[in-house]
């Protein structure tokens, strides 16, 4: 391959903004606070931050219903504060990415408060309206991913207006051309700005149907996958003219140097790869969620890698990630010890790993009490498990009131274990979750391979899973128990005599895995 761009090596870290560190004391994080942070952050070893939305909001989804594309919401501070976080960032080497939200606004956002205000306005087209059901009910059976119809009535104009999420998050509307331009001017702002990428919010949700059709009845649908299961999304997703918007996206970023667009887009594997784009180039990193949603079985992880490797385009760079803000966290997972192992695949798997805030200490999901949840989600289905306050506490950065997050009450409470699990013990302790982070991160630097070689399935049997990775001469050998019981592993004869890089275990016989254990030779 030629030169591998800095995305492609590197490693990309995703902040929680309101979770992160509060500069103020507000409870909330914010950009002054993620600032005095960057230097835990190149002590870790990344080579970039993802930062959720940080725009004006009315914070009905946390950010995720924008009022306004081109500012800074003032709980977090000012442009000029993100404009000295990204300078300290680019000084210390690090890039920086946004979170664009192109799916929906804010219904307090100018644009809607225009496009509801009559019929005849220039901006009514720019969000989706409309007519009733012939018994004046919605125009079709889309349910909101939130619970509940995606249709909300507007009694001053008549008409129902769509809303994927919440009914504050109105859906734009990207066939209308004269919306399409303010959005892609959205990108060049920032990027004008100086930002080195955009993560892209529901990316496969932009385009719905034009005839807007009811989706089908899900066979398989039971209460505890959410009332959005009720439908498939047929219609009101991934449809062939997303890529059309993909593809214009992708031509703002390549008007500027090495800036990378990442597309969230929870869709099975072949549908996935049609959003590195067909015939024009789409974004250059559609998320691979596999690792949150798969068994975590051996023999079913190897076909995943094996079946993601071969489904790739020519050109088409693979990427992992374990955990965001949205689903439940590794540690929680899998426990704690399976945890480093999980760790250990995603940092030696071929492609551009993202890692989430708090999994470099093994941060795990926190119980929320009832009266302290914020999340819309889990407010408007309760109890089955949907919400996502637990994987959105506060970072636990050492020992002193409130783990050093804030000097005030945080928004989310702290782990119980935040008094010996943050970062500060962790730092000085041997083998922690953080220093297994710390130095896989410094082997992927130090070796290529590790992280732009290939990748080279090695059959084995039962709980293990093991895996060559190769650049120019260089060969380096992962295996990985992912059981809580010994494997015997045969080492391939290219491998023997070569040292232990790393190991999650004790070090010892190459040839037999302690329970939960992992090693690299090279």
């Amino acid at each position: 391959m030629t030169e591998p761009l800095w995305w492609q090596h590197g490693v990309i870290y995703q902040i929680y903004p309101r979770s992160f560190q509060d500069s103020n004391g507000d409870g909330i994080g914010d950009l002054k606070g993620i600032e005095s942070r960057l230097d835990d952050l190149v002590a870790l070893g990344v080579d970039a931050i993802w930062i959720s939305p940080i725009y004006p909001s009315p914070m009905a989804d946390f950010g995720y219903d924008v009022a306004d594309y081109t500012g800074i919401d003032p709980r977090f501070g000012t442009l000029d504060d993100f404009d000295a976080l990204l300078k300290a960032a680019h000084d210390r080497g690090l890039k920086l990415l946004l979170d664009f939200v192109p799916n929906h606004s804010s219904d307090q956002h100018p644009w809607f408060l225009e496009s509801r205000a009559s019929h005849d306005n220039p901006k009514r087209d720019w969000y989706i309206w409309r007519d009733p059901a012939p018994d004046g009910g919605p125009p079709n059976n889309w349910i909101s991913d939130f619970g509940g119809s995606a249709w909300e009535y507007d009694e001053a104009t008549g008409q129902y207006y769509y809303h994927a999420f919440l009914k504050e998050q109105p859906d734009l509307n990207w066939r209308n051309p004269d919306l399409r331009r303010a959005m892609l001017d959205v990108l060049r702002f920032w990027f004008d700005r100086g930002v080195d990428g955009f993560r892209i919010d529901v990316l496969w949700h932009m385009i719905k149907h034009p005839d807007f059709p009811d989706n089908p009845a899900n066979p398989a649908y039971t209460p505890a996958m959410g009332e959005m299961h009720q439908v498939l999304q047929l219609h009101s997703t991934d449809q062939p003219e997303v890529h059309g918007i993909a593809a214009d996206m992708r031509r703002v970023a390549d008007g500027y140097p090495e800036r990378v667009l990442i597309g969230e887009i929870y869709l099975p594997v072949d549908r996935l790869m049609a959003y590195y784009g067909e015939g024009e180039p789409g974004v250059h990193l559609p998320f691979n969620f596999q690792l949150i949603d798969a068994p975590w079985e051996a023999r079913s992880l190897a076909g995943l890698i094996a079946d993601y490797e071969a489904a790739l385009p020519a050109g088409g760079w693979p990427n992992w990630v374990l955990g965001n803000h949205d689903r439940p966290r590794a540690a929680t997972r899998f426990g704690l010890a399976q945890a480093r192992v999980a760790a250990m695949l995603l940092l030696t798997l071929r492609g551009t790993p993202t890692i989430y805030y708090g999994d470099e200490i093994g941060m795990a999901d926190v119980a929320i009490p009832p009266d302290q949840v914020q999340d819309p989600r889990e407010l408007r289905e309760p109890g089955i498990g949907l919400g996502r306050d637990p994987v959105r506490t506060p970072m636990a950065w050492d020992d002193s009131a409130n783990a050093g997050f804030s000097s005030g009450t945080p928004w989310l409470p702290l782990h119980d274990d935040w008094q010996v699990r943050n970062l500060a013990v962790q730092r000085e302790t041997a083998h922690s979750m953080w220093r297994l982070y710390h130095d896989l991160l410094a082997l992927r630097r130090a070796h290529p391979a590790l992280a732009i070689g290939d990748w080279l399935p090695i059959e084995c049997s039962g709980g293990l899973l093991a895996y060559e990775r190769r650049h120019r001469e260089a060969r380096l050998l992962v295996v990985l128990n992912l059981g809580d019981t010994p494997q015997s592993f045969a080492i391939p004869e290219w491998a023997e005599g070569l040292s232990v890089l790393l190991t999650t275990g004790t070090g010892g016989d190459p040839a037999v895995l302690g329970p939960n254990e992992g090693y690299i030779l090279g």
